[in-house]
């Protein structure tokens, strides 16, 4: 099982941007968890983080045939790229949209996602927890086929 976790602006900074609303983790701790969860399921996990949308398009595009899943946190992104959108229905990958903080209790403009229609689900308020939520439900989908 090929993944690919994707995350976009500014999530570079997580630990350092807001720790009240994003947490005190790193990306790399972060990831180091997803990572140690992935191997007891024995999936192989690439990451990938920009802070720039022509990037994240690309990288969606370039694993085209090479990845079962992405799970995706498109930081700010999320509400209003159309480009990553499109990205991810031109490669029918299956996807989980994942955000640190529960976009609803916050400013209304983070309350709509562009891409929550097309992927599989959205995991919303979890912190870092979400990524591995999503591993799980891909286990648990995986299991059921």
């Amino acid at each position: 099982m090929n993944i690919l976790v994707i995350n976009g602006p500014n999530l570079n900074f997580l630990g350092i941007r807001e720790p009240e609303k994003y947490g005190k983790l790193t990306l790399e701790k972060i990831n180091d968890k997803i990572l140690k969860k992935a191997r007891g399921y024995n999936y192989n996990i690439e990451f990938f983080q920009s802070n720039h949308e022509g990037d994240l398009v690309d990288k969606i595009q370039e694993v085209y045939g090479k990845v079962d899943y992405i799970v995706i946190n498109p930081g700010a992104l999320t509400h209003y790229s159309i480009a990553i959108r499109d990205a991810l229905l031109s490669v029918q990958i299956k996807t989980i949209e994942v955000h640190l903080s529960n976009v609803y209790t916050r400013e209304e403009f983070r309350h709509k996602s562009v891409i929550s229609d097309i992927v599989i689900g959205k995991i919303t308020g979890f912190g870092y927890y979400g990524y591995l939520m999503a591993l799980d439900f891909i286990q648990n989908e995986e299991n059921l086929m």
